[in-house]
């Protein structure tokens, strides 16, 4: 079976900064086409942040014409707040890529780290080395927000048609919802 050649934009959202990265692939050999952070901590108004977002990534569609989309989606924090912003960068983003009529691919944290390392629990300095290894390229010098967004790119080409397009909300099949299966393999997390 071949592989398409695509081009694939990762996304790793965030309120002040959102990281982004272009990823082509050809066949079984993969080039980082731009990677880079679409910064707003300087923005006071959350709204006027995510219009900037929201601006930025359809500039990045419209400019690179990625064939997919791949976002990482938040699934827990320590401040309800910072989740709530999160979680409307991350709709911005959705929003941007939907309105240019391309697919969009949710992954879990989890998914993105163990599809780099075989770690769902790696460190963000581990996903960024084996990144620089199986890319060829040096992240010593890139911000982890878009070495995270390269990550989620690289999950989404690796997996291939092998992805589940299922909401993080719907149920798993097992019985439990997504939230049910988070609790039990992060007990500790729970107050």
């Amino acid at each position: 079976m071949s592989v398409k050649n695509k081009v694939i934009l990762g996304i790793d959202p965030g309120s002040r900064r959102t990281g982004f990265a272009l990823l082509m692939q050809e066949g079984n050999r993969f080039e980082t086409l731009q990677i880079g952070v679409i910064k707003s901590e300087s923005i006071e108004d959350h709204s006027q942040r995510l219009r900037h977002i929201y601006d930025e990534i359809s500039t990045l569609i419209k400019r690179h014409s990625p064939d997919e989309c791949a976002i990482e989606t938040p699934v827990y924090g320590k401040d309800p707040l910072a989740m709530l912003k999160l979680g409307r960068a991350q709709a911005a983003c959705i929003l941007a890529i939907v309105n240019q009529e391309v697919e969009v691919t949710e992954y879990y944290p989890k998914a993105v780290k163990k599809s780099i390392t075989g770690n769902g629990n790696a460190a963000k300095e581990q996903v960024a080395y084996m990144l620089a290894k199986l890319l060829n390229m040096d992240t010593e010098n890139i911000s982890r927000d878009a070495t995270d967004a390269l990550a989620v790119a690289w999950c989404h080409a690796i997996r291939g048609d092998d992805v589940t397009t299922e909401s993080p909300l719907k149920r798993t099949g097992r019985g439990r919802t997504a939230w049910g299966d988070f609790v039990n393999t992060n007990p500790e997390r729970i107050r």
